[in-house]
């Protein structure tokens, strides 16, 4: 099994490193257009022989996808094609009230594929800032809670957990593990006289990616992660109001990061699947560096791939659509 993890700087791609890093040293560093892949290969227990490639690729979704691209591409070219894209670094919690949010509580009726997810309208397609002169260092991305987790695909309800939050829980606390069972672009469309208004409602495009719900179900299990959808965002929010407005168009939002649509746009180009990690490093609203928690979540980030890496192999049950057969 090869696997791809994509962050956004160094300092993440070294806590994804040191955590895979704990069942195996480095291996290697290799180029690839725009960037260099830190290779690892654990000794998994069981299952096949796993690789797995961590890359840097840049702040925001555009550096994302293009890093992306290039490391599938190469992949495929040496005829060593990928079977993951993850997505990984850290991100900020929403703590902001959700003014009329329907929270997906255990036992609830969950859509099923095909069906208009709820932070869109729209049914899905497939499948943060770091460090910056004004993100400070190894920030950018923002997390929410609240999102119901996806339930097994042969079920339509949604069955307690650990990686369930509560419906009365309104914050995803800092230093915890957000895994996305939806990848939601946004910011990206227009300003209209009543509002914002999503591409996909001007005829174009898609805005949204569901990684397989088995491995989001897996992962998180794994992890004791919080699932829930992840926003991806160009601009980080910085405001009460923002992060109000975007709370109200996806009320089931468990994060706000700024790399993993454009992971997810290039996985899905290639049929690869697509998972997205986040570490909660800060709260999403008015920027408080004091409040900033960033050595936290990159332990925690460490401590997520440590626990995954030699579990990778067994998630044999992943796919590439959420109905759980592979394309």
């Amino acid at each position: 099994m090869r696997v791809l993890i994509v962050t956004a700087v160094p300092a993440e791609r070294d806590a994804v490193v040191r955590g895979v890093g704990a069942t195996a040293p480095e291996v290697a560093e290799l180029p690839v257009p725009g960037g260099v892949i830190h290779r690892l290969s654990p000794a998994p227990p069981t299952g096949p022989p796993l690789t797995v490639d961590v890359l840097a690729a840049g702040v925001g979704p555009a550096a994302a996808a293009a890093g992306t691209a290039a490391a599938l591409t190469a992949a495929a070219v040496a005829r060593t094609p990928y079977d993951l894209a993850v997505s990984a670094g850290i991100g900020g919690g929403f703590s902001t009230p959700r003014p009329g949010a329907a929270h997906l509580a255990p036992g609830t009726p969950h859509p099923r594929p095909g069906t208009p997810h709820p932070d869109t309208g729209t049914a899905p397609s497939s499948s943060a800032a770091l460090p910056g002169p004004d993100t400070g260092p190894g920030l950018a991305h923002s997390h929410s809670p609240g999102t119901a987790p996806l339930g097994p695909p042969d079920t339509d309800t949604v069955p307690p957990g650990p990686d369930t939050v509560p419906p009365d829980t309104d914050t995803v606390p800092l230093g915890s593990i957000v895994v996305a069972d939806a990848i939601v672009a946004a910011d990206l469309g227009a300003e209209t006289p009543d509002g914002f208004t999503a591409v996909t409602d001007l005829g174009f495009g898609t805005v949204e990616h569901l990684p397989p719900a088995p491995l989001v179900a897996a992962v998180a299990e794994a992890t004791n992660a919080v699932r829930g959808t992840v926003l991806t965002v160009s601009t980080v929010t910085g405001s009460a109001e923002r992060a109000a407005e975007l709370l109200r168009r996806h009320p089931r939002a468990a994060a706000e990061a700024m790399e993993g649509f454009g992971v997810a746009e290039a996985a899905a180009a290639q049929s690869v699947p697509v998972l997205e990690v986040r570490a909660v490093s800060n709260t999403v609203g008015p920027r408080d560096r004091a409040a900033w928690r960033i050595g936290e979540a990159l332990e925690a980030l460490t401590g997520a791939f440590g626990t995954l890496a030699p579990l990778l192999p067994l998630l044999g049950t992943w796919t590439s659509d959420p109905e759980g057969t592979r394309q």
